[in-house]
């Protein structure tokens, strides 16, 4: 991470890594999701996720340990990092999102954000691919900037977004940048009003020493498509012995 790289994402709980996918290589994985004929979306926010798309395109596999990001990752989370679940977003216009969640407190010791000794510390990390523009009143991802070291719970009213809307932050992206955040952030997700569909990959990582989701074995089609280390990223938690990824 550069300097300022490592300065906003203490401060802020996130940070946008801008083109790391070129809009021609975005635009692509675009047509792959095309290719699938996803259902329509609706306003249940299962209705709005996908999977599989690790066996749809070697250009979606090289997201699991991209440099660019993959760097940067290592920082958060630390060289024995694993790949812990990912989905797929998609929204039509007028869908409606997620109220805000996450926060520094409660603690959630799956969930979190420490600094000591010259050094961040984060549970759950997420890496958000966009393979769509985002202007600044289309909606999804939002945040609270610096939530992530907030002493107090977030207010309820807040959580709905029915109070301090003024405190919300969407930030702007164009296809191929990545944003990542930790899940300690208090975020959520906006509705969609851009008249494009929504289209973002989210992968999410998490200390090699801990797990979030329930860990199942790497399905024997996809193993056979993976890389060494993509597939030491998808090793279950552990901490004796471990080898780092980077």
């Amino acid at each position: 991470m550069t300097e300022h790289e490592r300065y906003f994402f203490d401060v802020n709980g996130y940070l946008v890594l801008r083109g790391v996918l070129d809009r021609q290589e975005a635009e692509r994985l675009n047509t792959v999701v095309d290719a699938q004929n996803l259902p329509v979306p609706t306003d249940d926010i299962h209705s709005q996720r996908f999977g599989g798309f690790f066996l749809w395109d070697e250009g979606f596999r090289k997201m699991i340990d991209h440099p660019r990001v993959l760097d940067v990752l290592v920082e958060l989370l630390g060289p024995k990092l694993r790949l812990d679940h990912a989905y797929g977003i998609v929204m039509t216009r007028g869908n409606v999102g997620l109220n805000l969640h996450g926060g520094g407190t409660p603690y959630d010791p799956a969930q979190y954000y420490v600094f000591r000794n010259g050094q961040m510390y984060n549970g759950l990390t997420v890496a958000l691919w966009t393979l769509v523009d985002v202007g600044p009143e289309d909606g999804g991802f939002c945040c609270i900037p610096g939530s992530h070291k907030a002493n107090f719970p977030l207010p309820r009213d807040v959580r709905s977004y029915e109070a301090c809307l003024d405190w919300i932050h969407q930030p702007t992206l164009q296809a191929g940048d990545v944003l990542i955040f930790t899940e300690a952030l208090t975020h959520g997700t906006l509705p969609w009003k851009a008249p494009h569909d929504r289209r973002a990959v989210l992968l999410k990582y998490a200390p090699g020493h801990e797990a979030w989701g329930r860990v199942r074995p790497i399905p024997p089609e996809l193993e056979e498509k993976l890389t060494e280390r993509q597939k030491r990223l998808f090793e279950p938690p552990y901490v004796w012995q471990r080898n780092p990824v980077a």
